[in-house]
C-alpha cells in the first residue's frame, strides 16, 4: 500500500507539473552524462600514466596517440591548419636484458652525440634506456633536464620500433628500496666486440647499469652499418627541441632570411674555452692570469700549465675576433654581408667585438634580433640558449666556425646530412702562419687573401670519406662531423667520397634512414 502510496503521489505531481518534471529530469541525465565522462576520462589518464611507469610495454601506442591529442596547441591558426600527426612506427618486441641509465657530460652537442651512441648501445644490447640525465655540475651549471630541451614524447614514440625507452626507473629500482645500480663509465671509442663481450654480462648480474660518462664511448669506425645509421636516426630524426625552443629558432632564422643570405659565425671566444684551451693570444696580462685561475678552479681540466703561444702556432686555439675578422674578408665576404653571432658571452666583450663590428656593420646575435621577453624563460639555460644557436647555424646560407669542438663538428655533420650545405672549416694552423706573415708585413694583403682561399678550398662542406687511424681514435674523423653511411645510398657514393672526387656534389640523399 505504501508503494501505491507514493506512486500515486508521483503520478500526481506530474500529472499538476509536467512542465517542471521534464526539464528536471533532463537536467539530471545531463548532469550524470558529464560527471561520468569526467570519470572515465581522469581514470584513463591516470591508467596511462601508471602503465608507462611501471610496464613500458603496455599501451605504448595509446599513449603517443593520447599525449598527442591531449597536447594544446600553441596557436588557434597553427591547429586549425596543423597536418595530422604522422603514424607511429611499429612497436618493436624484444626481451629487455636489463635498464640503460645513463648520465650524458658536456655541454649540448656532445651530450646530443652522445645521446644517440647510448641509443645505438641499447639497441645492440636489447636493453630498456632510461630517458639520458642532462650534465649540472660542468661550467655551465645549467638546471635543464631533458625535457627542457628536447622533445621526449617524440623522442620516446619515434625510436619505439628500435629501443624501449622509459622516463624513470621502476620504483623496485629506486634507492628507497635500498637498491644500488652498479656504476661505471664505458671505456671511449669502443666498438660493438667491447659492448658485447664485457658490457652486456653486467646487466646480467646487476639488472641496471648506470653510464656516468658518456662522452664518445662508441668508436667512430669499424661499427655495422645498421648500428652506424641508428645513431643518424637518432640524431636527424629522434632528437627534437622542445616547441619553446623551435618557436623561437624559427623566428630567429625567418628574421634573419628576411633580410637577406646570412652567414652563422660560430665565434667560440668564451671564457670556458680559453680558460680550457690556455689560449690567451690579444688578452691583456690581467685577462690571462683570470682565465689561469679559473682553470685551476676546475679539478678535471687536467692540463694546468700551457704555453699559450705554442698551443696557437700548433693550431689548436680558437681565432681572436681580430683573426677572424681578417679571415671573412680575404675569402672575400664585405661589409654588407649579414652575419649572425652564434655563441655565448664574448671574452672582453664589445671590446674586441669592435675591429668586427667595424668591418661588418650587419652583425646580429639572438639578443639583438629577439625581444628580452621572448629570451626570459632561457636566461641561464646555456644549452637551451645553445640551441637556438644550433637552429640557426644549420639554416643558415654558411657556416663558420672559430674552433672545431662538438658544436661546431654536429653542425657540420647535420648540414651535410642536409645535402652539403656551405661549411667553411678553418685550417688554423695554416691561418696562424699567415696572420702572423700579414701582420708583420712579409705577406702583402692581396697574397695573404689569395693564399686564404686556397688553403679552404677543398674544406667547404664537400663529401670526403671520415679519417681513419688505426689505434688513434682521437686524431681520427669524427663521426658526427662526417655521418658518411648516413649520406647517400647505391653506387653514386662509392664514386663521390672517392679521392679528388668530392666536388660532385649531385649524390642521392638519403631522408629515410
Amino acid at each position: 500500500m505504501e508503494v501505491r502510496s507514493e506512486n500515486n503521489i508521483q503520478q500526481v505531481r506530474s500529472d499538476k507539473f509536467p512542465s517542471q518534471v521534464l526539464p528536471r529530469t533532463r537536467l539530471r541525465v545531463w548532469f550524470f552524462r558529464v560527471c561520468s565522462s569526467i570519470l572515465l576520462w581522469t581514470c584513463m589518464v591516470h591508467i596511462v600514466a601508471f602503465a608507462e611507469l611501471w610496464h613500458p610495454r603496455l599501451l605504448t601506442g595509446f599513449t603517443g596517440r593520447v599525449s598527442w591529442i591531449t597536447r594544446p596547441p600553441l596557436t588557434l591558426q597553427h591547429s586549425l591548419h596543423a597536418p595530422p600527426p604522422p603514424p607511429l612506427p611499429p612497436r618493436r618486441h624484444y626481451k629487455s636484458n636489463g635498464f640503460l641509465k645513463v648520465s650524458c657530460n658536456g655541454g649540448l652537442n656532445q651530450m646530443r652525440a652522445a645521446i644517440c651512441d647510448m641509443v645505438t648501445v641499447a639497441r645492440l644490447l636489447n636493453l630498456t634506456l632510461v630517458v639520458p640525465e642532462l650534465d649540472k655540475k660542468s661550467f655551465w651549471a645549467d638546471p635543464s633536464d631533458f625535457e627542457d630541451i628536447f622533445n621526449v614524447r617524440h623522442f620516446i614514440d619515434s625510436l619505439r620500433d628500435q629501443v624501449r625507452i622509459i622516463r624513470r626507473l621502476p620504483k623496485r629500482f629506486s634507492r628507497k628500496y635500498g637498491f644500488e645500480a652498479f656504476e661505471m663509465p664505458p671505456v671511449s671509442w669502443s666498438n660493438e666486440k667491447y659492448y658485447l663481450e664485457q658490457i652486456l654480462p653486467l646487466f646480467s648480474k646487476h639488472g641496471v647499469v648506470h653510464f656516468n660518462r658518456t662522452d664518445t664511448r662508441l668508436a667512430n669506425n669499424g661499427i655495422p652499418l645498421d648500428l652506424q645509421k641508428l645513431r643518424c636516426r637518432v640524431n636527424f630524426q629522434g632528437l627534437k627541441f622542445t616547441p619553446q625552443i623551435e618557436t623561437l629558432g624559427h623566428k630567429l632564422v625567418h628574421i634573419l632570411q628576411e633580410k637577406g643570405p646570412f652567414v652563422a659565425l660560430h665565434l667560440r671566444y668564451e671564457m670556458d674555452m680559453l680558460a680550457f684551451s690556455g689560449c690567451t693570444h690579444g688578452c691583456t696580462v690581467e685577462e690571462a692570469e683570470e682565465l689561469k685561475r679559473m682553470r685551476y678552479a676546475y679539478p678535471w681540466w687536467r692540463e694546468k700549465e700551457i704555453v699559450s703561444e705554442e698551443r696557437r702556432q700548433q693550431g689548436l686555439c680558437p681565432l681572436t675576433p681580430e683573426e677572424a675578422t681578417l679571415i671573412l674578408q680575404a675569402l672575400g665576404f664585405d661589409e654588407e654581408t649579414q652575419i649572425y653571432i652564434a655563441s655565448g658571452e664574448i671574452y672582453g666583450s664589445e671590446r674586441r667585438l669592435a675591429p668586427l663590428r667595424t668591418a661588418f656593420p650587419r652583425i646580429v646575435k639572438k639578443e639583438t634580433l629577439l625581444d628580452p621577453v621572448e629570451l626570459q624563460q632561457f636566461q641561464n639555460h646555456s644549452s637551451q640558449m645553445a640551441a637556438l644557436d644550433f637552429m640557426v647555424s644549420v639554416a643558415s646560407n654558411t657556416f663558420i666556425p672559430t674552433y672545431d669542438g662538438n658544436m661546431a663538428k654536429v653542425v657540420e655533420g647535420h648540414r651535410r646530412y642536409l645535402g652539403f650545405k656551405k661549411s667553411i672549416l678553418p685550417d688554423r694552423k695554416k691561418l696562424v702562419e699567415l696572420l702572423d706573415l700579414h701582420q708583420n708585413g712579409t705577406l702583402p694583403w692581396n697574397n695573404f687573401a689569395v693564399a686564404v682561399r686556397q688553403a679552404h678550398e677543398k674544406r667547404m662542406g664537400q663529401p670526403f670519406r671520415r679519417r681513419v687511424i688505426p689505434d688513434k681514435p682521437k686524431e681520427e674523423d669524427y663521426f658526427y662531423a662526417n655521418p658518411q653511411e648516413c649520406l647517400c645510398e647505391g653506387t653514386n657514393c662509392e664514386d663521390l667520397l672517392a679521392p679528388g672526387k668530392s666536388s660532385k656534389a649531385t649524390m642521392i640523399m638519403s631522408a629515410q634512414l
